[in-house]
């Protein structure tokens, strides 16, 4: 019986789950070209980490926007003693996850969130905090290498105060000639299937196609190819260059799901 993806030569930006995806796409039939984007680093400066997860306790609320900003905090805590700490105020504070992924993490720490965004995105955040009283309430929440101007300015508008915490940044991976080289095979017609798990691959992608000019090599790559993003913020990322998704989740946005999906369209 042949497999959803049989022969199909699938290009990986991920880096940090790069071989469970590849683990996936291969029981399908597909063949895999990693080509990670970007590596994750602790953010660089730990003391407005630490003085974040010191006040934890004392939240109102705090919204967990991914998975890796919960092991991110984790590892900080354990590093500076302070495990038990991160761990009881996540038992006692009000919280609200963005999505599947930080619930998993949530779940390996055998934790569970007060709340589910109702859709794994900033606005589906606002969305469930839309009846909520927060004038005089310290929310916290966790970014994902950069500021998000869009929730802190909701959260104001609500009277609330935003504590905001930057736990992990990115990082380029793959050598900018490999990036360079899968831009010329998309092109070529030599790849199938392009996966997306996070904007800032597109963003990398991006950045090294107008350096090396090969951004009309990447354009008329990406019209050939089937792309796929793992969600709707992934989505969007690559909409915002002009670029056509073929595949997205409707609901769950994993890795297993996205698989499935590229096999059926």
């Amino acid at each position: 019986m042949t497999r959803p993806l049989e022969g199909r030569r699938v290009a990986l930006a991920e880096g940090r789950q790069l071989e469970e995806l590849v683990r996936l796409l291969e029981a399908e039939g597909a063949q895999a070209v990693r080509c990670p984007m970007l590596s994750i680093l602790d953010a660089p400066e730990s003391g407005p980490v630490l003085d974040w997860l010191d006040a934890l306790p004392s939240f109102d609320l705090a919204i967990l926007m991914t998975g890796e900003a919960v092991r991110r905090l984790l590892g900080f805590a354990e590093r500076a003693g302070r495990q038990e700490q991160y761990l009881q105020a996540l038992r006692t504070v009000p919280t609200l996850t963005r999505g599947p992924k930080p619930v998993k993490v949530l779940k390996e720490l055998g934790l569970a969130p007060t709340r589910i965004a109702a859709t794994p995105t900033t606005d589906g955040v606002i969305q469930t905090l839309g009846d909520d009283d927060l004038t005089g309430k310290t929310v916290g929440y966790t970014l994902y290498a950069s500021d998000n101007p869009t929730l802190d300015a909701f959260l104001r508008s609500r009277g609330a105060r935003p504590r905001p915490v930057l736990s992990y940044v990115y990082a380029p991976d793959s050598d900018e000639s490999h990036v360079v080289t899968l831009i010329e095979q998309m092109a070529k017609g030599e790849i199938d299937a392009l996966v997306i798990t996070s904007s800032p691959q597109t963003e990398r992608l991006f950045e090294v196609a107008q350096k090396h000019d090969r951004v009309a090599a990447l354009v008329a790559g990406l019209q050939r190819v089937q792309v796929a993003a793992v969600g709707p913020v992934a989505a969007k990322g690559l909409e915002a260059h002009g670029v056509r998704v073929d595949v997205c989740p409707e609901q769950g946005f994993v890795m297993k799901n996205l698989v499935k999906k590229m096999g059926r369209t």
